[in-house]
């Protein structure tokens, strides 16, 4: 199998959006991760905040030949750790090449949007 894929990603604007007026698709940001190899994929997590020391040491396991969606306005990788308000970045350390993306849905009065990037390092 080709390599695909990063084995470091860097997402440097996080913001979770408040939930808008519609409460059947509440703004929100996820962290997107696909693993196409034929072994699990173990993801270290690291958040950085403007305004307070770093939250390291966050593990999301990512099955052989599946994808993984984690909402980062519920409880966020197998810690169960709730990310606060405000400016945060996430850093993804994985043991092998896995294929990532970042997204927003941002709904505030008649403005709905999602956007997605990624940031290998």
């Amino acid at each position: 199998m080709s390599e695909i894929g990063y084995k470091h990603y860097m997402f440097v604007d996080g913001d979770l959006p408040g939930n808008g007026e519609d409460p059947e698709l509440p703004g929100h940001e996820a962290l997107m991760i696909t693993n196409r190899h034929d072994r699990d994929a173990h993801i270290r997590v690291t958040l950085y905040f403007e305004d307070r020391e770093p939250v390291e040491g966050l593990h999301i396991t990512v099955p052989a030949r599946r994808v993984v969606c984690h909402r980062t306005d519920l409880p966020f990788g197998e810690e169960g750790c709730r990310i606060p308000f405000g400016q945060y970045s996430l850093e993804l350390e994985s043991d092998i090449p896995v294929c990532a993306s970042f997204g927003r849905l941002d709904r505030r009065h008649d403005l709905g949007y999602y956007v997605t990037g990624y940031c290998a390092v």
